[in-house]
């Protein structure tokens, strides 16, 4: 997987890429159109955002590229790449317990506050592409 020079594109399967750490300086992009739904990101070395009809969606620290990012009823999966770890924040139900999956190994179970954000630490120093899938336990 490569950075998304696009900041965020349609994947043929009915996904979204999107992200861009290689960047310097904060690039952003709005109302981009996929199913029906508006998408902003925001991305750069530190930082990669995204939102869905300006809902909280996904954010990272440092920033990611994100290929193949895909929203099911039960939750999301996707594959991302950064050059450091990072801790990926996603936006999903509130009060909810999600099992996490990381390089397709379970990181255990999770529960999400009233906010419904769940916290995930992914490992990519070195790693290139690292699937991520997160379910409703």
């Amino acid at each position: 997987m490569a950075v998304v020079k696009e900041l965020i594109r349609e994947e043929s399967d009915g996904s979204i890429s999107f992200g861009n750490y290689t960047l310097a300086q904060k690039a952003k992009l709005e109302d981009f159109e996929h199913a029906g739904d508006l998408y902003k990101v925001k991305t750069f070395s530190t930082m990669t955002k995204l939102e869905k009809n300006g809902l909280f969606l996904y954010e990272s620290v440092p920033g990611t590229s994100v290929s193949h990012f895909q929203e099911t009823a039960n939750g999301v999966s996707f594959e991302v790449e950064g050059s450091d770890d990072a801790q990926l924040i996603i936006g999903l139900c509130d009060d909810t317990q999600y099992e996490v999956f990381v390089a397709g190994k379970s990181a255990g179970k999770m529960n999400t506050g009233l906010g419904g954000k769940l916290n995930v630490s992914v490992e990519l120093a070195g790693m290139g592409e690292v699937n991520v899938k997160v379910v409703e336990a």
